[in-house]
């Protein structure tokens, strides 16, 4: 399963680099949505699985801050 895979490549990556991350994956979105509103993107399921991702790195973030995973 691929999310699976990805989540625990976020969980061994440092609070520093999990904001790096999500600071790419949010300019992806946006440059996505640029995309989509000028009638330049093809594949528009790339949108929902880069917002999943942000999900993701934010939740492993809280998890990380809260002392649930180490």
């Amino acid at each position: 399963m691929k999310s699976r895979s990805y989540h625990q490549e976020l969980l061994s990556k440092s609070q520093g680099e999990l904001n790096t991350e999500l600071v790419d994956a949010k300019k992806e979105l946006f440059n996505l949505r640029l995309q989509n509103a000028t009638n330049q993107l093809d594949n528009t399921a790339r949108i929902k699985e880069v917002r999943r991702n942000i999900a993701r790195i934010r939740t492993v973030m809280t998890q990380k801050e809260r002392g649930l995973v180490s």
